[in-house]
């Protein structure tokens, strides 16, 4: 567990220097910072400015008539936040839940707002840096997920790192039904 609040710690520390200096210390040319975790025995990545905090794993409170994908929604500060399982999601086999099993919170924009999503993933391994260069398109043909939920793909220490779109891992009806079922006020969020 220690290893899971170290990687969560030093996530925190640059997902908030990145937002703090994004507008002057960062140019848009340069290097940008990822966090990467396992999923399935692949690495992924997120941008760290989609990143809100990372949290140990906890049983979420499961909302009826969701898609399977959703395994449930989280209370975090007083906000309901639903959590998918990204396994599920890319069309495989449920997430185990192991020791280092843990949820990234995410914002993705729903219509004009933000909406808080929690990931359920494997494992958080580093944040890394990334130069736009390094990045190649998705792949036509050779992944196990869909290309649109796909960014782009790196290299980082000899290993291929996929490069998550957040925001095209939800459809914008998707979206809505999530925010409806995070609604204080919503039948399925009180169950």
């Amino acid at each position: 567990m220690s290893d899971v609040r170290t990687a969560i710690a030093a996530t925190e520390r640059a997902a908030a220097t990145a937002r703090g200096g994004a507008t002057s210390a960062m140019p848009a040319e340069g290097p940008q910072q990822y966090l990467t975790f396992v999923l399935g025995g692949e690495v992924f990545a997120i941008g760290i400015l989609a990143i809100r905090e990372i949290l140990e794993y906890a049983t979420p409170t499961q909302v009826p008539m969701m898609p399977a994908y959703l395994c449930g929604v989280i209370n975090l500060r007083g906000a309901v936040v639903p959590v998918i399982d990204l396994s599920i999601r890319f069309g495989r086999a449920g997430s185990a839940v192991s020791k280092r099993t843990c949820i990234i919170i995410i914002e993705v924009a729903s219509g004009e707002e933000l909406q808080q999503m929690g990931l359920l993933v494997d494992a958080v391994n580093a944040v890394v840096e990334i130069a736009p260069g390094e990045i190649e398109p998705p792949p036509a043909f050779g992944t196990r997920i869909r290309t649109d939920f796909i960014h782009g793909m790196a290299t980082v220490d000899s290993r291929f790192i996929i490069l998550l779109n957040v925001g095209s891992l939800l459809a914008a009806e998707e979206l809505g039904q999530l925010a409806e079922a995070a609604a204080p006020n919503s039948p399925s969020a009180a169950a």
